[in-house]
Order: structure tokens, then sequence, then C-alpha cells
């Protein structure tokens, strides 16, 4: 199940408005088929798997990361009868589609079969793992990233305004990284006005994989190839998009944060002390101190040359 989540990765930002969905056929104790759900969603992860392992499929078993869609589509057959017909013995699924389609009916419809079936075997990693599609269901927005880049005592910049670059190449290629897995980035006007940032992907390999581009203002034009919204609760208005990245400045930041719509904070923070200069973030709402505490829970931290990178994720209820 390991390696199914780690294939799912790879759809990640790609697949929208599907899940990125990671599969591993195994038999005789070997691998043989692995998929991943295909840009646009088709073919699903399940699908490549069989079509890789072929005949081999008859009596093995099968890891998939969510549970096998029992819907027919105009795009493709349903899962669960692709896995019937190639005649495996057993399916373990990390997470229970909750997609009203087939939530539930997948897992039955395969038990059904004679298959013998087992639920719920990753639950936390692969929620994290699809937090985009799940998000979109439960929310109706994307899931939210929230990307920040500071020096130690929290400044994003000079005081003149100078801030290329305060975090080391390590940490700018690992940004781009988190860039090509996010069908979105997005930030402000001023930060629109001030850098004209380009927003791609600068990775070899990568750069086809460059997110859309969103401009967060109340007013005014935004460039030919950008989708300007409003307010960050427009984001719901966002099609094919289930994972984006803010990166504007501090007034951008702490609008998404007042808003409680981050989901996920990347903090990356350099070695240094700027000392006056502005803050990365403004304020964003908190009546008492006692509202900041049990908000955040730390996943991940680790080292990119010089500067430490920290992730977030929002603890909700």
């Amino acid at each position: 199940m390991a390696a199914a989540l780690a294939l799912s990765g790879r759809g990640r930002g790609r697949t929208a408005p599907n899940p990125c969905v990671g599969c591993v056929i195994v038999k005789d104790g070997k691998a043989i088929g692995r998929g991943w759900t295909q840009p646009g969603g088709r073919p699903h992860a399940e699908a490549m798997a069989l079509a890789e392992a072929g005949s081999a499929a008859r009596g093995a078993t099968v890891y998939t990361t969510l549970e096998p869609c029992a819907h027919v589509s105009p795009r493709g057959p349903a899962c669960t009868n692709l896995l019937f017909e190639a005649g495996v013995a057993r399916v373990v699924i990390a997470l229970g589609d909750p997609d009203p389609r087939t939530d539930g009916r997948g897992a039955s419809a395969l038990a059904a079969a004679g298959i013998d079936v087992i639920e719920d075997a990753a639950v936390p990693e692969a929620r994290r793992a699809m937090a985009g599609f799940l998000t979109r269901l439960a929310l109706g927005r994307p899931f939210v990233t929230l990307k920040l880049a500071t020096s130690l005592d929290g400044r994003i910049a000079t005081a003149s305004g100078e801030s290329r670059w305060i975090t080391g190449p390590q940490a700018r290629a690992h940004a781009h990284l988190e860039r090509a897995r996010h069908e979105a980035i997005l930030v402000g006007r001023g930060t629109l006005d001030a850098d004209s940032p380009r927003l791609d992907v600068r990775l070899p390999g990568l750069e086809g994989r460059s997110p859309r581009r969103i401009l967060l203002s109340a007013s005014g034009e935004a460039p030919s190839d950008w989708t300007r919204i409003a307010s960050p609760e427009a984001i719901t208005s966002l099609e094919a998009v289930d994972h984006l990245l803010v990166e504007g400045g501090a007034r951008t930041a702490s609008a998404f944060l007042a808003a409680d719509l981050v989901d996920r904070l990347l903090l990356y923070r350099a070695p240094i002390l700027i000392g006056d200069g502005p803050s990365a973030i403004q304020d964003i709402g908190l009546g008492a101190l006692a509202e900041a505490h049990g908000r955040w829970r730390r996943l991940d931290e680790r080292m990119l040359g010089s500067d430490r990178l920290e992730v977030y994720e929002r603890h909700r209820s």
C-alpha cells in the first residue's frame, strides 16, 4: 500500500476533478502491475495497473488507495468491472470513496463477486494523498496550501523591499516541485504589480506541469492568461482545481488565514535575521491568544541546504 500511495503522488495536480489514485498488483510476492490516475482523470489507476499485469492478474492481490469506482462513465469502464474480468482474488482498499456514485458500492460489488475485500487499510495516509479530491467533495473548494519563505524573525523582505532571495537554491527547487503538484497558483495584486512573477515550474523535465495562474484582486483586470477572483472565498468557483498553492505576499496570506481557508502550511525559514522589514503575516482576526493554540499540527520538517522546511496541516474537528 505504501508503494500505491507513492504512485498516487505522480498524478497530483493533473487529475482533477478525479482523485489521484495509486494501484499496485501483487502475485507470488512480486509486483506485476503498477498504475496511477492519468492526466485529466483517465485511465484510472486500476485500469493502468491491470493493463500492465495482463493475464497474470488472475488470482492476484490488488492494492488501491481508493475504493474502485462502481459507475460506468462515457470516459471509461467501472474499475469494479475491470477487476471482475481480470479475475483478481483480493482487493485491499486504503480508503472508501465518498463520491455518491460509488460510496461503498464498489467494495460491496467486489465482495458479492467472491473477491476478498479488505477496507480502510491506510485511512490517514490516503486522506492526505487525495486531500484535494476529498476537500472538493466535502467543502466545495480546493485544498489550499500556503507557502511562506521567511527569515528567522519572520520577515519576507528588507525595509527597502528587497526579497530575492531569502532562501537558497535547494529551498527554491523544492518550492518549484510543490508548484508542479498543484493545478493552480495564486498571488495578490501587490505581488503581481511589484514582481511580475512567472509562477511557472523551472525544474528540468517538469516545465509542462506549470499550474494555472490566479490573481486575487477585488477590482481591475488580470493578465490575459490569468484568472481573477475577488476574494479568498471565490476559490469555490475555480473549475478543475483541487489543489491551490497560495504564494502571495503578507496581505494575501493573511486574507486566506483570516478566512480559515488554509489547509496546509509550507514554512521555509532561512538562517538570517533581517530586522526592520515587512512581516510574513498581518492581522488574521484572532481575538485572543487561546484561539491560536491547537490549530496547526506539524507533519514534517527537513533541511534544504541551509534552510529549514516545516510542514503543518490545519487541525479541524
